[in-house]
């Protein structure tokens, strides 16, 4: 398993857009839309994994996710993803860990993530704030970690 850190310009950042619009989730066509726009600045990255060279999962560190601008908190770990067939690996969790470290060197003492999921980042280690008004209306929970 390698994980790639991901900034604009990176020799795998089309390949990554490519596998993010193909993924099948709606947040995958999205995160290729911004790649593909140059929509990354300053320290915000997207984080690959590949298996034997195949793009298997991604995540993005960004900034800003889609936490209505109202709050505060920042950075955060958004678009986590990985391909059915490579599931119940930890490689999410292997990614999470990744943008974990790189945002601890770049300075950041905890990152966030909203999430509609139930039960999936409190596996690894993740707190419950709230739930908190996203920009597309809806209300999704907010968590946070050290990193």
């Amino acid at each position: 398993m390698e994980i790639y850190e991901m900034s604009v310009g990176h020799e795998k950042w089309g390949d990554t857009a490519d596998f993010a619009e193909k993924c099948g989730w709606s947040a995958g066509k999205v995160l290729a839309e911004k790649m593909r726009s140059g929509d990354f600045k300053g320290l915000e990255r997207v984080f690959m994994a590949y298996e034997d060279r195949k793009p298997v999962g991604f995540c993005t560190f960004t900034e800003r996710d889609c936490l209505s601008p109202k709050y505060l908190y920042k950075p955060f770990i958004g678009s986590v993803f990985v391909a059915k067939e490579y599931r119940g690996q930890r490689i999410s969790e292997q990614m999470i860990e990744t943008v974990r470290h790189y945002a601890r060197i770049n300075g950041y003492g905890r990152v966030y993530v909203m999430s509609g999921e139930k039960g999936l980042y409190e596996k690894f280690g993740f707190t419950k704030i709230g739930n908190y008004e996203t920009t597309h209306g809806t209300v999704e929970q907010l968590f946070v970690i050290a990193s």
